[in-house]
């Protein structure tokens, strides 16, 4: 049997201020079975646009199956405050979130906040990576039995499960626990864009660092590749120093206007990936397209034996055949004749910056 594909799409369309609008275009991807969408976001003044994760927020309960990968910027913003908003969009999805991890490169952008200076591109996702160990160490802070909801004592939380995580870098320091609960999915997927051209021996400082980041925190990268030859280098050289649990899958534009285009797409995605797990697709006209991709040519797909015929798991991790992974704050098994060890913590947080 063929190995199945996995499908992503973006639903970015400039200009639309109703949850309807998204909530449309996400239903056409989860009748599609695709395994995520995404929502670009930016702090650019000119763009217009809605905040991708409220967006996906407020979508989350219209839809049942698809994953929700919003853009959350890294740069001008508190880690503890993403980690929560990324842990809320689990909850209220039931395990459906990811975060797509951006950065904000324009000094046009720092004047918007008006904080610091624009940084580096490679001091930008320097400080990203420190944000998704941070937000990783937050969403473990929670045990997985830490609620206890003891309506007859009284108690909502045993704190001996709650732990500081008393980190320390250069960009921020953060003492922790959470102030929610572990995600559903024990942690929401984390997605980093990457170019092919990041990973060539005279990249820029920026490109070399952004592809570290996703090799230290990706379970999925967006990758921009010219060709199959370059992608095939590109996933080759991401696999191995990441590990072969990535997935990645290839951006390829996904215009869709007739019956041609359509077809042309459909023998684009049954070649193969050419060393990479499947695809991210760019729609021009996304209600359009999403449309022709849930009638058209993931039908055929399907045919071929390469796709998916419905949801066979609820999380997003389900989805992409990825593990939930164990809390590490979590004590070790107790082996038979040795006492279990218990770590006391606190329910305080502190950040600081």
């Amino acid at each position: 049997m063929p190995r199945q594909l996995h499908l992503s799409a973006a639903l970015d369309s400039s200009g639309h201020f109703d949850a309807g609008h998204f909530t449309d275009l996400a239903r056409l991807a989860e009748r599609a079975t695709l395994d995520f969408v995404t929502l670009d976001d930016s702090y650019a003044p000119e763009p217009q646009r809605l905040d991708a994760l409220a967006t996906f927020a407020r979508l989350a309960p219209d839809t049942r199956g698809i994953g929700l990968v919003p853009t959350v910027t890294t740069t001008h913003t508190e880690p503890f405050h993403t980690s929560i908003s990324v842990n809320t969009l689990d909850w209220v999805s039931e395990g459906r979130a990811g975060w797509l991890v951006g950065v904000s490169d324009t000094e046009a952008q720092a004047r918007a906040f008006g904080r610091k200076d624009v940084a580096p591109a490679d001091v930008l996702w320097a400080e990203a990576a420190d944000a998704a160990e941070v937000a990783a160490r937050l969403w473990d802070s929670w045990e997985d039995d830490a609620e206890i909801r003891d309506v007859a004592t009284g108690r909502f939380i045993d704190r001996d499960k709650l732990h500081h995580i008393d980190f320390e870098g250069p960009h921020f320091s953060v003492r922790g626990p959470s102030i929610t609960p572990r995600p559903p999915q024990g942690r929401p997927v984390v997605a980093v864009a990457v170019a092919a051209a990041d990973l060539a021996p005279d990249a820029p400082a920026g490109g070399r660092a952004r592809v570290e980041t996703a090799a230290r925190y990706a379970d999925v990268v967006l990758l921009d590749a010219p060709g199959r030859t370059a992608r095939l280098a590109a996933a080759t050289e991401l696999r191995l120093r990441a590990g072969e649990g990535l997935r990645i899958l290839a951006r390829i534009d996904a215009a869709l206007p007739d019956e041609t285009a359509a077809a042309a797409l459909t023998a684009e995605l049954s070649g193969g990936g050419a060393g990479v797990d499947g695809f991210h697709l760019v729609p021009a006209d996304p209600a359009r397209d999403l449309a022709a991709l849930a009638d058209r040519v993931v039908p055929a797909l399907r045919g071929r034996g390469l796709f998916r015929t419905g949801y066979t798991g609820r999380t997003l991790r389900d989805h992409l055949g990825l593990a939930r992974p164990a809390g590490r704050y979590a004590p070790a098994p107790a082996t038979v004749g040795a006492p279990a060890v218990a770590t006391a913590a606190t329910n305080a947080f502190e950040v600081t910056r």
